[in-house]
């Protein structure tokens, strides 16, 4: 059993801080990879290729660009999520349950950086 502490240490919010900040450089690569895709994905060079297939091959450009959007909005929200963190642990607030109050175990925060909720509190949403 974990003892109930108000928050981390500032040792152990650095900790978190440099674990974050390594992920929120990471994801900011990856968006601009999957933006890059997304440009380059924008011409082909199908003007001379017969209809039927410019017809599947725009099929399949839109649903790539969807797929796109779709990632790049996930990569977004991730990053604004680990940023919230950082204030968070600026704040001395991070790792704190924000139903519960208890700390988040570690563990899931080495896992999910982001997490504001404890696995219990997790599992009473279910």
């Amino acid at each position: 059993m974990t003892e109930e502490r108000a928050r981390y240490s500032d040792a152990e919010l650095e900790e978190f801080r440099i674990l974050i900040q390594e992920k929120i450089d990471k994801a900011e690569r990856d968006l601009a990879l999957i933006r890059e895709n997304f440009i380059n994905n924008q011409n082909n060079g199908t003007d001379d290729t017969s209809p039927t297939f410019k017809a599947f091959e725009e099929g399949a450009e839109t649903l790539s660009k969807e797929q796109n959007a779709i990632l790049a909005a996930r990569q977004e929200k991730f990053i604004r999520d680990l940023k919230n963190a950082l204030i968070r642990i600026k704040n001395k607030t991070y790792g704190v349950c924000r139903v519960t109050g208890n700390l988040i175990a570690k563990d899931r925060l080495k896992a999910v950086p982001h997490a504001t909720l404890s696995i219990e509190a997790k599992n009473m949403q279910k």
